[in-house]
């Protein structure tokens, strides 16, 4: 007798099947899972470094339901936010020049008086 002989069949349908890795990113993102973790750094009892560590892993259709969009409003990595930046800093930008243009054409107190 081998020691294969000894080890009873396995019956595979009674034992629970394990989710591969598609399934597990799948629900991972479609649900969204928060990994939250605080590292501190002391030296006698001084606080010397604190770094707050917040991670959400999601879809971006999991994110926006939560309320997260911060990559629609970040200039560096979406290009209608660099769009509406330059637009906000153009629209400035003229009325900056305006605001010194009616400046410019009226004429000061100071110039008016050295006249003859």
């Amino acid at each position: 007798m081998t020691q294969m002989d000894l080890v009873p069949p396995v019956d595979y349908s009674l034992v629970p099947s394990t989710a591969n890795l598609a399934e597990i990113l799948e629900r991972v993102l479609d649900k969204g899972i928060v990994i939250a973790g605080d590292i501190k750094i002391d030296l006698l009892d001084i606080e010397l470094l604190t770094i707050r560590l917040r991670l959400f892993i999601s879809s971006v259709e999991t994110a926006k339901k939560a309320g997260i969009d911060w990559w629609e409003t970040d200039p560096a990595l979406s290009s209608r936010a660099a769009e509406r930046a330059l637009a906000l800093e153009n629209r400035e930008l003229k009325d900056r020049v305006a605001e010194l243009e009616q400046g410019a054409a009226r004429p000061s107190r100071r110039r008016v008086e050295e006249r003859p």
